[in-house]
C-alpha cells in the first residue's frame, strides 16, 4: 500500500467535501460507539476486566522473549514451524517460499492487517502467486483496488450502491441493491476460491504459548475455511500478539468483541493448533507461523510501548472525532485513527508520519474506550515532542512555539502580554462573543469562529483564587 501519510490535510478537505463517504461515515457514528455503550452497560466487571487487560499486556511485555519462545518450541512440538521476520520484506520472502514449497498458484487469505501493513498481495501478484481476499469486507475492496480504511470493518467508507456496481462489473450477474442477494452471491463465488486454494493465510488475533495455537476471530466463517481446506495454512502475525495461557486468552476475547462490535462474543473463535493429525477429518498438512517485527521490538522498553497492548478492536477510532469526519483513508496508510497516529510514525518514520500525531483534538475519548487503557494522546505528545526536536514542523509552528516559550518564560512580559491579548480579542468579537477573523489564526478561523476570552486571564484568575484561599 503505498504511504500517503504526508497528504493527510489534502486528503482530509476532500473527505470532508465527499458526499459518499460522509454519508457512509454517518453510519459508523450511529452503529459501533452505540453497541459498544450497551455491551459494556450489560457487564458490571467491564472496568475490572480493562485493568486485568492492562496489568496483563504490561507482565507480557516485560517477558515478551520468554512467551514468544514458548510459543515456537510448542507450535514445533505440534508439528508446525514458526518463522522470524525482523523487516516486512523478510516476511514477504518467507511467504513466497512457503507457497514455492507446495507450487501454489492461488491462495486465500482471512483476517489480518499485518498482510495489508507488509504489502503481501502486492508481492504475491508480482511474483506469480495469485491472492483472494475472503473476508467480505476486504473481497469488495480487492475487487475494487481499493485498501481498508477500518480495522474490523474495512469497507466503511462505502455504500451499498458502491457494492453493487462491484459485484456487476465483476461479477456480470444482475444488478442488485439486496444485501442478501450480495451476500449470497459473494458466497458462490469464493466457494470455489476456497476448494481451489493452494494456501490459506490468515492473522491471528492471539498466539497462545501455553499451547502453540492460533486463535481468529470472525463473524462470516471465511476464516475456518481459508485455514481448513488448503494444503497448508500459514499465519501472519506481529510478536506482540502472543499471551501466555488459554485463560489469559479468553480475558481479551472478552474485552475484544465488547469494545469492537458491541458482541458478547463473535460468531466465530477458531483456535489452530498445528497441522493435521493422524485421526482428523480436515485440516491442512502444514502449518506454519510468520512472526513479523517490523519495528514493534524498538518499542519495547520504549516511551512507546504501551502502544503494545493494543488488541486492534478499533474502539479509538469508532469514538474519534477526526477519524469520524475524515474517515480512514485521510490517513494514508494501513493503521488509521489513534492507534494509527501512534503506530505508524513508529513503522514508516515520523518523517513521513508526522501529520498523524498532530490529526488529533486530544479529546481523550480514545484512551478513555480503550480495552487496555493504553494512554493514546500521551503517546501522540511523544511524537509531537520528536517532530519538534527534529525540526520537521512548518516554521510557522516552531516559530509560534518558540515566541510563546519566550513569553511564558517571563512573567514581566508574559502577564501584560495574555491581557492585552484577551483584551483585543474580546472587543473584536464584540456582542456576538466570537470571532470570524483572527490574525494569525487562519488554521482556525478559514473553517469555525474562534471563541472570545471568557472572564480573566489563567495566572490573574489564580492568584486572586490563592488570596481568597489564604483570607477563608
Amino acid at each position: 500500500m503505498q504511504i500517503n501519510t504526508p497528504f493527510f490535510k489534502q486528503r482530509a478537505h476532500d473527505a470532508l467535501a465527499d458526499e459518499n463517504l460522509q454519508k457512509a461515515l454517518g453510519n459508523l457514528k450511529a452503529g459501533f460507539p452505540e453497541k459498544r455503550a450497551i455491551a459494556v452497560d450489560r457487564m458490571p466487571e467491564f472496568e475490572q476486566l480493562r485493568n486485568q487487560g492492562r496489568d496483563l499486556k504490561n507482565h507480557i511485555l516485560e517477558h515478551l522473549d520468554l512467551y514468544l519462545e514458548q510459543f515456537e518450541s510448542k507450535v514445533i512440538e505440534n508439528g508446525g514451524q514458526v518463522h522470524w521476520a525482523r523487516t516486512a520484506e523478510d516476511a514477504n520472502k518467507i511467504i513466497l517460499d512457503l507457497c514455492k514449497q507446495v507450487d501454489a498458484k492461488t491462495v486465500t487469505k482471512g483476517k489480518s492487517m499485518v498482510t495489508e501493513e507488509i504489502g503481501l498481495n502486492d508481492y504475491l501478484e508480482a511474483n506469480g502467486v495469485q491472492p483472494v481476499e475472503t473476508d467480505l469486507g476486504e473481497y469488495i475492496l480487492q475487487l475494487r483496488e481499493d485498501h481498508p480504511s477500518h480495522i474490523i470493518a474495512p469497507a466503511i467508507h462505502l455504500n451499498l450502491e458502491d457494492v453493487s456496481e462491484a459485484f456487476h462489473e465483476h461479477h456480470k450477474r444482475p444488478k442488485s441493491d439486496d444485501p442478501a442477494v450480495l451476500m449470497q452471491e459473494a458466497r458462490e463465488v469464493l466457494r470455489d476460491k476456497f476448494v481451489a486454494a493452494d494456501v490459506g493465510i490468515t492473522g491471528a488475533n492471539f498466539c497462545v504459548a501455553e499451547t502453540g495455537s492460533t486463535i481468529i476471530v470472525t463473524n462470516e466463517g471465511n476464516g475456518d475455511l481459508t485455514q481448513t481446506l488448503p494444503k497448508t495454512h500459514i499465519v501472519v502475525t506481529s510478536i506482540e500478539k502472543v499471551v501466555p495461557t488459554l485463560e489469559d486468552m479468553t480475558l481479551f476475547l472478552r474485552l475484544l468483541a465488547r469494545s469492537a462490535t458491541g458482541q458478547e462474543f463473535t460468531v466465530y473463535n477458531t483456535l489452530s493448533t498445528g497441522p493435521r493429525r493422524e485421526g482428523d477429518q480436515d485440516g491442512p498438512e502444514n502449518f506454519h507461523v510468520v512472526l513479523v517485527d517490523n519495528g514493534r521490538s524498538e518499542m519495547v522498553g520504549s516511551e512507546f510501548q504501551d502502544m503494545l497492548r493494543c488488541i486492534r478492536c478499533s474502539a479509538c477510532m469508532n469514538h474519534c472525532p477526526v477519524y469520524g469526519a475524515v474517515g480512514g483513508h485521510s490517513y494514508g496508510w494501513v493503521y488509521p485513527g489513534p492507534m494509527g497516529s501512534v503506530l505508524t510514525p513508529q513503522m514508516i518514520g515520523i518523517e513521513k508520519g508526522g501529520m498523524l500525531p498532530n490529526a488529533s483534538t486530544f479529546c481523550g475519548k480514545c484512551e478513555s474506550v480503550c480495552p487496555v487503557k493504553i494512554p493514546l494522546p500521551k503517546l501522540m505528545r511523544h511524537w509531537r515532542e520528536d517532530e519538534f526536536q527534529k525540526h520537521l514542523q512548518p516554521k510557522a509552528a516552531r516559530y509560534g512555539l518558540a515566541g510563546w516559550a519566550f513569553m511564558a518564560k517571563r512573567p514581566v512580559l508574559y502577564k501584560p502580554y495574555t491581557r492585552m491579548a484577551s483584551w483585543f480579542m474580546k472587543r473584536l468579537a464584540g456582542k456576538k462573543g466570537r470571532i470570524k477573523k483572527l490574525p494569525l489564526a487562519g488554521g482556525w478561523t478559514d473553517w469555525r469562529d474562534m471563541p472570545a476570552p471568557q472572564g480573566t486571564t489563567f495566572m490573574t484568575a489564580w492568584k486572586e483564587q490563592q488570596k481568597n484561599g489564604e483570607q477563608s
